[in-house]
């Protein structure tokens, strides 16, 4: 909330100076002789209560006879402010700052070449703590910005106590199916950050991985459609940023978030403490879930001219179990250096029981029948480490070094029981996989303005990653019989080291006629060194050049039109690698494969937004063309009667075509409408390699629809309402069609009269018992028909309360040395965690509006420059094409 208040202080400023000309002597025309004498106006703003400097107050220079804006500046971390290169004459100054009454000095005079100290200037306080000052936002729930769309969680009301896949299935472009896996405009080959920094927690599953994240943990999520070249070049599909939740103000806080429902339950507690230049937070959150599934399924197989029929019944009941704790801390070295560094450690236990049995036919005739007790269990332990350090000479130069450990270590193992009709144990079936994922990446990020209206970045960066299995079958008779290893099943290990090296550089410009243009490349060199039981993989090394161009134009007010084009690569990921034949379900089978090379992908983007009176549209194009494509294959086992084996082969080549649209409806200031809906075509084409050795080439095709709804209405006495719906069409896959689904939810709040916090009631899907998923494959040689029916109707009451207090007239953190708008088109903007990428500081404990407002001067450094020309650089994320309905409701602030 802090950072909202001074962001808004010093959009005051900005504000204000946006509209100062070119700077003319006070006292009017006549005086233009004497703007040769110039002086310095110098002064200290202080709290009238305890003599402390009040830092971040805005002092605004006015001329005293036109009252036009002539200059401002920010006070430091002391108070002091300095506005220098002023012209003799009479001026009238202003000072503010949120929690204070404003204070005018009158008739200021000036003399040619001679300093002005004003002294100590006192502000009485208007509002002492935090806590008495209620801020009303109407931000939108989605915004564009140069490169991304930004969907704000925190108003989301629904997702409360849930974790971060019930966030991510309400996101413009994003689907989510009812297992949390994960695609954008229908890709699953996406790159998962959080706080622009990327985790091995999303390597082995990123369904996973979210259930771990806490939705009231998440700020926003950012979906990059077209990354620029400081980007990693992995994410063939885009990027996906979740950005967290941090408190940058002064004081201490514990924030209390409790989740009952009959889904789950979950604890979350989070404390601050910030103290001058440092600051801390350490957090943890747990949730313990249970559900269940059903599932039908019938193939057929030809495997020698025999046609084997396999029905198979199961019922599953399932017990996840999630954790994630934080530590971050920052410190502002002085006015110039900062360093942050954090500690995130996740744990997930995921535990199945379920019951199958399976009836093979041969000739309509019955000749197989089997009872199976499975309990599976798919744990991890994941620790990332971050340390970052940041340099700033000038305004927009910057130097920035960044290092992260990041190490998980899973586990997916499986007991199975194969019983007799009596229900008796005839023997014992274990697989135990053992897999590590750890990577180290150091990088090094430099930017600096050309010119006015130009700025080029540059760095490097290395990763070093290493993924290894372990797996091993051991079989036992009878219920007491003693595990020995089990022959006719695959045993042994696979080490793989991937190791990663990548420089870039990009250009930033803008030009007069409103263009905005930024071109950039990145090469990447990949070299690995696989081997499975001992044996080398023969996996070459390999360099890619991927291009990345955003061309955005503001055609009028209210109007940006804009096109984009980039290169991504997408390397195989553990899941697709390991070599561990998971057969707890006998009948599917599936195994990865080491040796699949890379895909490459080439994008292309049209984008439009606009305002028609009450309501913001963005609609959008786009083409993804992809070689050497990573897709599931199925083929018939030949040694396993009626089974069908799932892998992963490099098959060719995918193209998809569609069109995304998404409007913001402004019915009332206090209801709000959104909502979207997707159209894309895919075609697949590629060759499959059968267990045999046999190859065949396979094709399909189809269109792929999607669609989102939300509503939200604000009442009075903190009460609100919200409301949603959404769902996907069938999705096309190479070998057949995966069935669509539906989800909706409802829910209710009210914040507390103090403002501390919040209780609130939520209900899903509550109308049907069961959501049901249909999946039909097929080949020459394999047909199937899956039907899985998941009970995920659910209600859920929500708590959260916040102990503590924080106050800001006795701050005394050094302002920003980072501009916000350069930190929004590259680094995510507005956000915490302590994190870094490509040298954009990410939530250094800084407020948000502690940049210079234009045409203010900072203290103790280079003079930033006045304000800018039309022609002059964007920063990225500048608000030429952030797009919002114009008249949209503004954030408030206002006293109790």
């Amino acid at each position: 909330m802090k950072k909202l208040l001074l962001a808004f202080a010093i959009l005051s400023t900005q504000v204000l100076l946006a509209q100062m000309p070119q700077q003319q002597p006070a006292g009017g025309p006549q005086m233009q002789q004497n703007a040769k004498g110039i002086a310095k106006l110098t002064g200290t703003i202080v709290d009238s209560s305890n003599a402390k400097g009040v830092e971040f107050a805005n002092i605004a220079l006015y001329n005293q006879m036109t009252n036009k804006l002539v200059d401002g500046a920010v006070a430091d971390e002391k108070g002091k402010f300095s506005i220098s290169e002023l012209a003799d004459g009479v001026y009238k100054v202003q000072i503010s700052f949120l929690g204070f009454n404003n204070k005018t000095i009158d008739n200021l005079k000036i003399e040619k070449g001679k300093n002005k100290d004003l002294g100590n200037i006192k502000l009485s306080s208007s509002e002492k703590l935090l806590n008495e000052v209620t801020v009303t936002s109407q931000r939108a729930m989605v915004e564009e910005k140069v490169d991304r769309l930004v969907y704000n969680a925190e108003k989301d009301v629904n997702s409360r106590g849930g974790d971060a896949t019930e966030v991510l299935k309400k996101v413009p472009m994003l689907t989510v199916d009812l297992d949390g896996n994960v695609s954008l405009r229908g890709s699953s080959n996406i790159k998962v950050l959080i706080n622009n920094k990327p985790s091995t927690i999303m390597a082995s599953s990123v369904a996973d991985a979210l259930k771990q994240i806490p939705a009231d943990m998440i700020k926003s999520v950012e979906v990059i459609t077209s990354p620029s070249a400081k980007y990693d070049a992995e994410g063939s599909g885009g990027i996906i940023n979740i950005i967290t939740k941090k408190n940058n103000l002064e004081g201490k806080t514990l924030n209390v978030d409790l989740g009952v429902g009959n889904r789950g339950t979950n604890l979350g507690l989070n404390g601050s403490l910030r103290k001058g230049k440092f600051g801390m937070n350490l957090g943890g959150f747990g949730r313990y879930g249970y559900n269940k599934a059903t599932t039908d399924l019938e193939q057929k197989t030809l495997v020698n001219g025999k046609e084997i029929v396999t029905k198979q019944t199961a019922e599953a009941f399932d017990n996840p179990l999630f954790g994630h704790y934080n530590l971050g801390m920052d410190y502002d070295i002085d006015k110039t250096q900062s360093l942050t560094g954090s500690v995130r450690y996740g744990l997930r236990n995921f535990q199945r029981e379920q019951d199958q049995t399976t009836n093979l036919f041969q000739n309509g005739t019955q000749f197989s029948s089997t009872l199976r007790n499975i309990n599976s269990r798919d744990a991890s332990n994941s620790v990332d480490v971050n340390v970052d350090y940041l340099k700033t000479f000038k305004p927009q130069q910057e130097w920035s070094i960044s290092s992260q450990y990041s190490r998980n270590d899973l586990l997916n193992n499986f007991d199975a029981d194969l019983l007799n009709t009596s229900g008796s144990i005839l023997s014992r079936q274990k697989n135990i996989n053992n897999n590590l994922n750890q990577e180290v990446t150091f990088q090094t990020d430099y930017q600096t303005p050309l010119s006015k209206n130009g700025m080029i970045e540059f760095g490097a960066k290395g990763i070093f990653r290493q993924v290894n299995s372990d797996y091993t079958y051991q079989i036992a008779e009878g219920a007491n019989g003693t595990f020995d290893t089990d022959a006719s099943r695959p045993t042994g290990n696979l080490n793989y080291d991937q190791n990663v090296g990548g420089v870039y550089a990009s250009y930033l410009l803008s030009t007069k006629n409103k263009y905005n243009i930024k071109i950039g490349s990145r090469y990447e060199y990949t070299s690995i060194d696989a081997t499975q039981d001992g044996k080398a993989i023969d996996i070459p090394s390999y360099g890619n050049l991927v291009p990345s161009v955003n061309i955005s134009k503001n055609v009028r007010e209210g109007l940006t039109v804009k096109a984009a084009y980039n290169r991504r690569i997408q390397r195989p990921g553990l899941q697709q690698l390991n070599p561990n034949l998971n057969a707890s379900n006998i009948q599917n089978i599936t195994v990865g494969n080491p040796n699949l090379r890379p895909e490459l992908t080439d994008n292309f983007e049209l984008g439009l937004s606009t305002n028609i009176k009450k309501t913001y549209i963005n609609a959008s194009i786009f083409g993804r063309f992809t070689d050497n494509v990573i897709t599931q294959i199925r083929q018939p086992s030949d040694s396993l009667a009626g089974a069908i084996v799932t892998t992963y082969q490099n098959i060719g080549k995918q193209q998809a075509y569609g069109t995304n649209i998404f409007m913001n409806l402004y019915i009332l200031p206090n209801w709000t409408v959104n909502g979207g809906f997707d159209v894309m075509y895919m075609f697949l084409e590629g060759t499959t390699t059968g267990l045999n050795g046999l190859s065949q080439t396979v094709s399909n095709e189809g269109f792929v629809l999607s669609g989102r709804l939300m509503s939200s209405v604000n009442f009075k006495n903190g009460w609100g309402i919200q409301a949603w719906g959404g769902g996907r069409g069938a999705q096309v896959q190479l070998q057949g069609r995966q069935g669509g689904f539906g989800m909706y939810s409802v829910g209710l709040k009210k914040d507390f009269k103090n403002k501390k916090g919040s209780i609130g009631l939520a209900g899903e899907n509550f109308f049907t018992p069961a959501r049901v998923i249909r999946t039909e494959l097929n080949s020459p040689l394999f047909s199937q028909v899956s039907v899985n029916n998941l009970y995920n109707r659910g209600v859920r009451l929500t708590l959260n309360y916040k102990f503590g207090s924080m106050t800001f007239n006795d701050r005394k953190k050094t302002r920003s040395v980072k501009n916000d708008d350069i930190k929004e088109g590259d680094g995510g903007g507005d956000n915490g965690g302590g994190q870094m990428q490509g040298g954009q500081q990410q939530g250094s404990g800084r407020p948000q509006g502690g940049q210079m407002p234009q045409g203010a001067k900072p203290q103790g450094g280079t003079p930033q420059q006045s304000a800018k020309p039309q022609g002059q650089a964007p920063q990225q994320g500048a608000k030429t094409p952030q797009q919002k309905p114009a008249n949209a409701p503004k954030e408030k602030e206002k006293g109790n």
